[in-house]
């Protein structure tokens, strides 16, 4: 693995491990939160070559859809275990559900922790 290549993928890698239970990423916010904008298509293959386990299925489309054709194993996988951690899905997407006009709108966008 090329050492840019390496660097790319551990940013990756620990922005996705960062995805708390019941919260969803895209392909692209996980790219730009790991500091590399435009590099979503990267994102899946980078996560493909963790050793490690990570909560893959916390990384959803940009239109807060699934990756996986609908109906198939992947999908369905993908489906039950956010469905398990609450998440919720309306017309198979994502939706926020349980949200307060009160509350703050950092606590509305989820994003892993600035350094």
């Amino acid at each position: 693995m090329a050492a840019s290549e390496n660097k790319f993928d551990k940013a990756i890698w620990t922005v996705v491990a960062s995805i708390g239970t019941g919260r969803v990423m895209s392909y692209g916010e996980v790219a730009r939160a790991a500091g590399y904008p435009r590099h979503a298509r990267m994102v899946s293959k980078a996560m493909s070559r963790s050793v490690n386990s990570l909560p893959w299925h916390r990384v959803i489309k940009s239109d807060r859809t699934f990756a996986f054709k609908a109906g198939s194993m992947q999908y369905i996988k993908q489906q039950d275990l956010l469905q398990k951690e609450g998440v919720q899905f309306s017309g198979g997407k994502v939706v926020q559900v349980g949200l307060s006009d009160a509350k703050d709108l950092d606590e509305l966008i989820w994003g892993p922790a600035l350094d």
